[in-house]
């Protein structure tokens, strides 16, 4: 089950459809992901033993060679499978415009800076409350173009693991277990972006704990939850790319 509350809004009768409808369906997220998907991948191997794998991607690629599948390329090739799975259960026309997705960037880099803005509104508060603290989070040191790659890959993967899979899998459960369907949703929103900014402080190359940047990334859980439920999987994932990239390359 993907977690996809207002399907049912989409299958208008007569009416055209708008770009609020189409942005939302699967196979648009699909087309509009794949240049990020991409790069990211052929990045990592051009990159070799200087790249370093964004974590959901490092997981989900653990996970799937512990079950027998660890070939290199089956986790993109899973990801297009789900979004196009996903595409073919709605019944939707098997078409993307240039149009459509020339919107969907503009809408993901005005998203990027609504989360950019929601940074510096935390840290307000935040010294308001306690003092001066530092509101740049911590970034891994690697040339630009590394740094670009592993910026994608958080986009794609962390929507992946902690939205599309995630996500949708609590609302499930939950579902199963009678809860009602707004109370399954905000749960899982809140668990998920839990695990989401807990798993920034995990592994290798995790970051040290503090509770500036653990309750920001949890407030970032939220809003990229918020736009998959309502926005659709492709503006989840490039908004998580851009605001990485904004914050990782511009910000001092």
């Amino acid at each position: 089950m993907i977690v996809d509350p207002f399907s049912h809004r989409d299958r208008s009768t007569g009416e055209v459809s708008t770009y609020w409808v189409e942005s939302r369906q699967p196979l648009a997220s699909l087309v509009f992901i794949a240049p990020l998907l991409v790069t990211y991948e052929l990045g990592v191997l051009l990159l070799g033993p200087a790249a370093i794998r964004n974590g959901a991607d490092a997981w989900l690629r653990q996970f799937l060679s512990i079950i027998g599948f660890g070939q290199y390329f089956l986790l993109p090739i899973l990801t297009v499978c789900i979004l196009l799975a996903w595409h073919h259960t709605r019944r939707q026309p098997w078409r993307v415009s240039g149009k459509l997705l020339w919107g969907m960037a503009g809408e993901c880099l005005l998203l990027t800076v609504v989360l950019r803005l929601l940074l510096q509104l935390q840290g307000l508060v935040m010294q308001t409350v306690a003092g001066p603290i530092d509101l740049s989070l911590e970034q891994t040191l690697k040339p630009m173009f590394g740094n670009v790659v592993s910026y994608l890959g958080a986009g794609i993967y962390e929507e992946l693991m902690f939205r599309l899979i995630l996500l949708s899998l609590l609302v499930w459960v939950l579902r199963q277990l009678k809860v009602d369907s707004m109370t399954s949703l905000v749960t899982a929103v809140v668990l998920s972006s839990l695990l989401f900014a807990a798993a920034h402080y995990v592994g290798q190359h995790g970051e040290s704990l503090n509770w500036f940047s653990f309750s920001f990334r949890f407030l970032a859980g939220i809003f990229f939850s918020l736009l998959f439920v309502y926005r659709g999987f492709g503006i989840a994932a490039g908004t998580h790319a851009g605001y990485d990239i904004l914050v990782g390359l511009f910000s001092t």
